[in-house]
């Protein structure tokens, strides 16, 4: 019997969840919340204000590991039930307005609210898409319920908080402060966001007058520039392009440690990874601006405008990805444009060719289906009906839909009014169908030269060139120069060349490279040279001195593996380079030093020992997992690092977690280390 009702239980909360935002809409969140980083808790107090459409006799909100204290609505205590996803509230109300519900409570978030070791403090950010905002703020899950969020969040008075919206104060009281934010539109609860940590702040304005917060650590202050590097530019033009103005109060942008993703595009508070903070040097090679331009686009795309379900997910991601790509266009020009497209063409090929393509309606599909595949739909439909219905449409489905929710057919229907166009055939062909249109693709990027060589020297099998009295292509055999124009085409046939040695025009293209400035042709020959010839072991030791983390990086495990008697000269050349914040250069460094029995041998302790450091959890886990992998690659771990390393196979960020796991078990099974474990784990 307990069974059975156990069943219609759950039943009839599915019911509920799936029919309450016919019957009651919430408005308004007053969110008041104290952090306590020294436990990993949050005291809450929530009040919701809300209408009642129809008569109930129950409402719900979403709460999971949540302890509730006090519960009342209209200033009475009710009755509720707690489930392991819902707090159901009893109490019958008709029709009305203005209704209150609050919720006193305590919980320890298990995920969506993450406390993480940062240094000598515990830094505090959430993550509410995939994870459900309802883990430490009692809420609706279900993003078609749109909610003013306005959150006080109390922290210890040296920490600096930042939420969704505008700042409105900030009070002082007996070691603590609290953070006043007000929002003034409403939003999807896995959008609520906060981080919690030690900031300074850059600000600078839109040439529309809104105000954009970059946030950095203290420490990071000299890569300010190159981390945010065109975050004016890319925002005035979205604005423009979209023509559609920028829809909340303010911008911020947040670094934090061991985000689980990229960057996540809370509204009006973009959370990134703080692997993206590059100094100069580091911009050449790995920089914020695609995912700075992607997270900025879902402001309109994902956070106004938000998808009913997961079928229509490419409105929000194949449109941040379209229009990332078209403000970088506006920076790097045309070609860059045209070889993303083929680069994505190449993507979501691969996912065909390994069978594991779907529709773009399909839920399930992947994030190169949803990203990729949704940005060439915008591209290819651009194209079809032109700039100005393209543009028109895209404006329309904003401003008609803001801040509420919307499916593939809100927008289709826009394009076809403003096309006057039936578009029903498109959407059957590059939205309902999981099979590529290869030749509409290939046809759309032969537009641009760039990207139809580089679709041309795939197939052809010699290195091709286009000739300067015709337009064909010819054997690279008879080629003696790299082409000129953007350096995709340039590496291309690098690539091609490094591939086939005996080729009659082999020497003379490497030679040309490593003669270039152009640092993509030189990382080229580091990524791709692995065995060095003596003709161009000096040409090849160059690359130790270009502005280039990868490029040093390559080259010296390159070199060092290629000619062991200039080991210790390659060593001492390199020993102040650290990389970037994973200190990819610096762990490959120690571990090379190690490896050389001649190299300084006085210091190999403490070489050990500071690659043995770096797998601390107070480290970011990028940095971790090259420290781990390089003391698997030289089969040496001491029992600090088995126990970070257990500490690792426990980590929020699954990736990490997942590369944690399989290396303990590895080592498990190592007698060396059984025991040592087996103690640890206990």
């Amino acid at each position: 019997m307990r069974y059975y009702l156990l069943l219609l239980f759950t039943f009839f909360s599915c019911l509920v969840s799936a029919q309450q935002t016919d019957v009651v809409d919430f408005e308004k969140a007053e969110v008041n919340i104290t952090v306590q980083t020294e436990d990993k808790s949050i005291f809450g107090l929530v009040t919701y204000y809300f209408n009642v459409l129809k008569p109930i006799d129950s409402l719900y909100v979403d709460a999971k590991n949540i302890e509730f204290e006090d519960v009342s609505v209209n200033g009475s205590k009710v009755e509720v039930n707690l489930t392991s996803n819902h707090l159901i509230i009893k109490k019958k109300l008709d029709v009305s307005v203005d209704n209150e519900l609050s919720l006193s409570y305590k919980s320890k978030p298990k995920k969506a609210m993450y406390f993480v070791e940062k240094e000598e403090y515990t830094q505090v950010w959430t993550q509410g898409q995939g994870k459900y905002t309802s883990n430490w703020l009692p809420s609706i899950d279900d993003m078609n319920d749109k909610i003013e969020f306005d959150l006080s969040i109390i922290a210890d008075e040296d920490y600096y908080v930042i939420s969704n919206g505008k700042l409105l104060n900030i009070e002082e009281n007996n070691g603590f402060k609290t953070w006043h934010y007000d929002m003034q539109q409403p939003m999807s609860s896995y959008l609520v966001a906060l981080a919690i940590g030690k900031y300074d702040k850059k600000e600078i304005t839109s040439k529309s007058g809104i105000p954009i917060q970059l946030y950095y650590y203290p420490e990071d202050s000299a890569k300010v520039e190159p981390t945010y590097r065109y975050t004016k530019q890319m925002f005035d033009f979205l604005e423009e392009e979209i023509d559609v103005p920028y829809p909340w109060q303010n911008y911020k942008q947040v670094p934090v440690k061991d985000f689980l993703y990229s960057g996540m595009e809370n509204t009006s508070c973009t959370i990134f990874s703080d692997d993206f903070m590059i100094d100069e040097v580091g911009f050449t090679d790995k920089n914020y601006v695609n995912v700075n331009a992607h997270e900025l686009a879902h402001q309109w795309f994902g956070d106004s405008v938000t998808e009913t379900s997961g079928t229509h997910h490419w409105l929000q991601e194949g449109f941040a990805t379209y229009y990332a790509l078209l403000a970088e266009r506006d920076i790097f020009g045309d070609d860059y444009y045209y070889w993303q497209l083929y680069q994505y063409l190449k993507e979501l090929e691969a996912q065909e060719q390994a069978g594991q393509s779907t529709a773009l309606l399909d839920p399930k599909s992947s994030s190169t289906t949803f990203y990729k595949k949704g940005a060439w739909v915008l591209h290819v439909l651009r194209e079809k009906v032109g700039d100005k219905a393209f543009k028109t449409a895209v404006k329309r489905y904003l401003k008609k839909h803001a801040y509420g929710n919307v499916e593939t057919n809100d927008f289709i229907s826009e394009v076809e009014k403003a096309s006057k166009m039936d578009l029903s055939n498109f959407v059957q062909v590059w939205l309902k169908n999981k099979t590529l249109p290869i030749n509409e693709m290939t046809n759309a990027l032969q537009s641009n030269e760039t990207s139809a060589f580089l679709l041309t020297i795939e197939e052809h099998p010699y290195l091709t060139y286009r000739t300067d009295d015709d337009d064909n292509y010819v054997p690279s055999s008879l080629v003696t120069q790299l082409p000129e124009g953007f350096y995709p085409m340039q590496v291309a046939v690098l690539k091609k060349a490094l591939s086939k040695p005996d080729y009659p025009t082999y020497n003379d293209l490497v030679k040309e490279a490593f003669a270039s400035k152009n640092f993509h042709l030189r990382q080229a020959l580091a990524l791709n040279m692995s065995e060095i010839p003596e003709d161009f072991q000096q040409d090849y030791e160059t690359l130790l001195n270009d502005q280039s983390y990868v490029t040093i990086e390559a080259a010296l495990y390159n070199l060092w593996a290629n000619f062991p008697r200039k080991r210790n000269e390659y060593l001492e050349q390199t020993q102040s380079i650290y990389g970037f914040n994973d200190y990819n250069v610096r762990t490959l460094w120690l571990t090379l030093a190690l490896a050389t029995p001649e190299f300084q041998t006085d210091k190999k302790q403490d070489f050990f020992e500071e690659l043995v450091s770096y797998t601390n959890p107070k480290q970011p886990f990028s940095l971790r997992q090259n420290a781990f992998g390089y003391l698997s690659s030289i089969g040496v771990f001491n029992e600090d690092a088995l126990k970070h390393l257990i500490e690792a196979s426990k980590h929020h960020n699954w990736r990490f977690k997942s590369f944690a796991k399989s290396l303990l078990e590895k080592l498990s099974e190592d007698d060396r280390y059984q025991s040592i474990i087996s103690n640890l784990q206990k």
